[in-house]
């Protein structure tokens, strides 16, 4: 028994002498390591190339001119003069002509209008000035009005007048009508351009009775047959 024990314990006595030399063996490798780290040179990188710094440039009282012309604390040392523009207010547009019927006689359709209610009824044509406006197109649904460079187009609904008076219906008229007077004959007239309608176009007077193609103080007397029975118009002969 104590020869089993003899040698166990020469195993293990083997085992650590092993054991001790081995981490001796390590560490004398580690710290041979760790020496030829330290001793070892290293060579130093060449610093970077810089380019020379620019020459310094002489101080020049132009280059203040800012901070002279915007001081903060004192605004009248700005040159700059700022003139304040006065507001126009846009003009008013003047009410619109009335418009009271289209009339179609083969030269092209023309509005039955006038300035007001209580303005004679011309026809216009398109081009035609009507008050401030001009007549730049009419049909039966739109009439396009010019006024200052601004066009305005408007439904026909819209320019009708309708402050006029309603005409008597058959059911509310109770006061029978007076008997007409008899007519009076008109007066022979002379054969010559009665009032002006404008546009080079002048009148017929009543009871003129020369016919078409009459000719007197530089117009001709022209006679159109119309749905509403003839028109008669002087115009000018060149």
């Amino acid at each position: 028994m104590k020869r089993k024990l003899f040698l166990a314990n020469l195993v293990l006595l083997g085992l650590a002498i092993a054991i001790g030399v081995h981490l001796r063996r390590e560490w004398l490798e580690a710290r041979a390591r760790e020496q030829a780290v330290l001793q070892r040179q290293i060579k130093p990188a060449p610093p970077p190339s810089m380019a020379p710094l620019p020459p310094a440039q002489p101080v020049k009282a132009a280059s203040y001119i800012d901070i002279a012309e915007k001081d903060l604390f004192s605004k009248d040392r700005n040159p700059t003069v700022v003139i304040e523009v006065p507001v126009v207010k846009p003009k008013p547009m003047p009410p619109l002509p009335l418009f009271h019927g289209l009339v179609d006689l083969g030269d092209g359709p023309m509005a039955i209008m006038s300035e007001g209610p209580k303005g004679p009824h011309r026809d216009y044509q398109p081009g035609d000035t009507i008050g401030a406006f001009k007549l730049v197109s009419v049909d039966s649904e739109e009439i396009v009005l010019e006024w200052e460079g601004q066009t305005i187009t408007k439904k026909v609904d819209e320019m009708l007048d309708h402050s006029a008076p309603a005409p008597v219906t058959a059911a509310t008229a109770v006061t029978p009508a007076a008997p007409a007077a008899p007519r009076q004959p008109i007066p022979v007239a002379d054969a010559k351009p009665g009032g002006d309608l404008g546009r080079g176009v002048h009148a017929c007077q009543p009871g003129d009775s020369s016919p078409a193609g009459t000719v007197a103080d530089g117009m001709r007397k022209v006679i159109k047959g119309t749905p509403f029975g003839p028109r008669c118009y002087w115009e000018s002969v060149n």
